[in-house]
């Protein structure tokens, strides 16, 4: 009786601790699927960093905003892009070959600071060429090929691309002819407007943006090539007092995104990214124009003298620019002349 008192007790206990085991298998599978679940909801939400060389107030950054967001609702917080403007993340000259890189997903850039790179690069900045925003579109639309081919050679993407509206002259003095800038310190911000300082007898003299008021406060640069929008940001009422609106030239900023970062998206998530991409690039050129009309006012009623220039001065731009031509033809050679000729032949 005793033997089977003990055996009973004994099949007692290893029900119990098969109990318990099975209690603790079911916790640990539970816990596993937890663990499996959160790790799955982060791997599902991708951030992208994306630095920007403009303020907030930048209607170029406004729109990179309403993009973000844009793509942060259709994709349910899926993809996220964190946008650092005004240079805050990396320096403007640096965007490129971080996204080229990986060292940041996605960023903006203007495109004519790459012109040292290939001429294609330099085509939207050789002054009165596409003076306009209809020509610039036109423009814009015969190169785009060549363009993200050039752009691909580096594993970057083109998204989307918005043009500045037409540069004009601001200066800390009256300008009546271009011999009145001869010897003054201009700001250079791409190859295309070095050498138009050059050819106008003034100094190139690399400043960004941020950097404005105090390169003019300090003498360092008396004039500089660039939009009404850029004027009005950098406060230049405080420290120069004329702007010729002569619309030079409508240099574009462009959105790339590294190639790998985009091809690892879902294709929901890739065309989520491009219709985004496509609203962007509409809303931004309407919002370049109206931009331009607007911070003229502001210039205006801050006082500063506004014109658009005098004849002579506009004269001797355009020869100028006639000059910068001829020197990009030749340097893009087949290529550059194709575009052109596809550009003559849509104004037609």
């Amino acid at each position: 009786m005793k033997r089977l008192a003990k055996s009973r007790k004994i099949i007692n206990n290893c029900g119990h601790l098969r109990e318990d085991i099975m209690k603790f298998s079911f916790k640990s599978i539970v816990a596993s699927v937890a663990i499996s679940l959160l790790s799955t909801a982060a791997i599902a939400e991708t951030v992208w960093q994306m630095p920007t060389p403009y303020p907030e107030a930048n209607f170029h950054t406004r729109n990179i905003q309403q993009f973000a967001a844009r793509i942060a609702e259709a994709s349910k917080g899926e993809l996220k892009i964190v946008v650092h403007p005004a240079g805050s993340l990396i320096k403007h000259a640096e965007i490129k070959n971080a996204a080229r890189s990986g060292q940041v997903e996605i960023g903006e850039f203007i495109i004519s600071n790459l012109a040292n790179e290939d001429p294609i690069f330099a085509l939207d900045a050789v002054p009165f060429l596409a003076a306009s925003f209809e020509d610039s579109a036109r423009l814009y639309k015969v190169s785009k090929e060549a363009l993200t081919k050039k752009l691909a050679e580096q594993r970057l993407m083109p998204l989307f691309s918005v043009p500045w509206p037409g540069q004009g002259l601001y200066t800390d003095r009256v300008i009546n002819t271009v011999n009145d800038l001869r010897g003054l310190k201009m700001r250079a911000y791409s190859p295309q407007t070095e050498r138009l300082a050059q050819l106008l007898g003034a100094v190139p003299t690399q400043v960004e943006v941020p950097d404005l008021a105090q390169a003019f406060s300090t003498g360092r640069i008396n004039a500089m090539i660039t939009s009404t929008s850029t004027g009005v940001n950098a406060s230049a009422w405080d420290f120069l007092t004329h702007f010729y609106d002569v619309s030079s030239f409508l240099p574009k900023n462009i959105i790339v995104v590294n190639r790998r970062a985009f091809e690892r998206l879902s294709p929901e998530l890739q065309k989520i990214v491009l219709d985004a991409a496509a609203a962007a690039e509409e809303r931004g050129w309407k919002m370049a124009q109206e931009d331009h009309l607007a911070m003229r006012k502001v210039l205006e009623e801050k006082g500063i003298k506004v014109s658009n220039g005098s004849e002579q001065l506009n004269a001797a731009l355009r020869e100028i620019g006639k000059t910068m031509g001829q020197e990009w033809s030749k340097e893009a050679g087949a290529t550059g002349a194709a575009i052109i000729k596809a550009f003559n032949d849509e104004k037609k």
